[in-house]
């Protein structure tokens, strides 16, 4: 995701870079590759490991938004919670108004009209009310929320002038989100919400990201890599064995070897400033939080025009990504020219 507040400095090329690609890991993602065609043991692992190579994605959002406001959350935490979260409440009250309007099966809608499609979503979302009100009108608008109450902590906290427990108990919300979550099969644990959503895994990204700012934490950028490489292989190595007690391989958001990857990445972009110092990077990243709101809608878009045209395989794939990826840029830049850009982007 896009990140709000912006630094007193120029913008760190490498930064604007991760952001892209983080944003175009979401979204290939979202397109759900690979998972009707190259099975192997009865299962699509092509589309498993593809699912999970693009989990670093979210923490990097959530590590760059912790980095950019550390200095005006340090400086006035309360007015900068009220600055910094007023845009984002409004963005996700907006799009999950839109996303609860707009139909997502269009073969339903014309045989059985609009109501009906509609009020089969609805009726999901009601059967987990506190579930929807972490999440929104459509499932990736969860980041929000998540963020947003990451940052009240760290804001709270600041005021309280216990900034020492900021690492303690985003690290505590951590472990209760993963032995709650995806390693419940193993712990049998619960939680009232999907662990994904709310505070249980975007605080500790957002509180190292400030923390790295505000101690001026730099690795080299060899070490750093090298971090990132061992959290990776922790986190499928993690994935598999979770896999072989019943937790499907791809349905892992976030793991304990996650939490290094990212770390890992975002430390090597730090090391490297100017990667990505290229006009077409920051005129991309500028729209990142446009990008991010939209584009699961047109991917829904993308897979009901491959289901009238009757697509299957690698051909509905490249379909569904590459018409996502035109019509979210073409849909934001266009939304950008006009008024309403500051009401639906910032």
């Amino acid at each position: 995701m896009p990140s709000v507040v912006m630094p007193n400095h120029p913008k760190i090329a490498s930064l604007e870079l991760g952001r892209v690609i983080a944003m175009l890991a979401i979204i290939a993602l979202h397109c759900q590759l690979f998972t009707t065609y190259w099975f192997l043991d009865d299962e699509p692992w092509v589309a498993y490991l593809f699912n999970q190579s693009t989990r670093f994605a979210v923490p990097l959002f959530f590590l760059i938004s912790g980095y950019l406001i550390q200095p005006k959350l340090s400086h006035n935490p309360m007015q900068t919670l009220r600055n910094y979260c007023s845009p984002l409440l409004r963005i996700w009250v907006i799009w999950s108004v839109i996303s609860l309007l707009m139909p997502f099966n269009l073969e339903v809608m014309v045989n059985q009209g609009y109501l009906a499609e509609r009020s089969g979503y609805w009726g999901f979302l009601l059967q987990h009310p506190l579930n929807s009100l972490f999440e929104g009108g459509l499932v990736h608008l969860w980041f929000l929320p998540a963020l947003m109450i990451a940052v009240a902590i760290m804001a709270l906290l600041i005021r309280q002038q216990k900034t020492h427990w900021m690492l303690p108990i985003a690290i505590g919300l951590y472990l209760y989100g993963e032995f709650a979550g995806s390693s419940a099969v193993v712990t049998g644990m619960s939680a009232p919400i999907y662990t994904r959503n709310g505070p249980f895994f975007s605080t500790l990204f957002v509180v190292v990201g400030y923390l790295i700012r505000e101690r001026q934490i730099l690795w080299q950028a060899r070490s750093a890599l090298l971090l990132a490489v061992l959290g990776m292989a922790f986190h499928f190595v993690e994935a598999y064995g979770l896999h072989q007690h019943g937790q499907v391989f791809n349905t892992n958001d976030y793991l304990f070897g996650t939490a290094l990857w990212a770390i890992g990445l975002f430390l090597f972009l730090l090391a490297k400033p100017d990667l990505g110092r290229k006009p077409w990077v920051f005129s991309l990243s500028q729209s990142i939080l446009g990008f991010y709101v939209s584009h699961l809608l047109m991917v829904i878009v993308m897979m009901n025009i491959a289901g009238i045209l009757g697509l299957t395989g690698l051909q509905k794939d490249a379909l569904i990504l590459l018409g996502t990826l035109l019509t979210t840029y073409l849909l934001v830049k266009g939304l950008e020219r006009t008024s309403l850009k500051h009401l639906l982007f910032r």
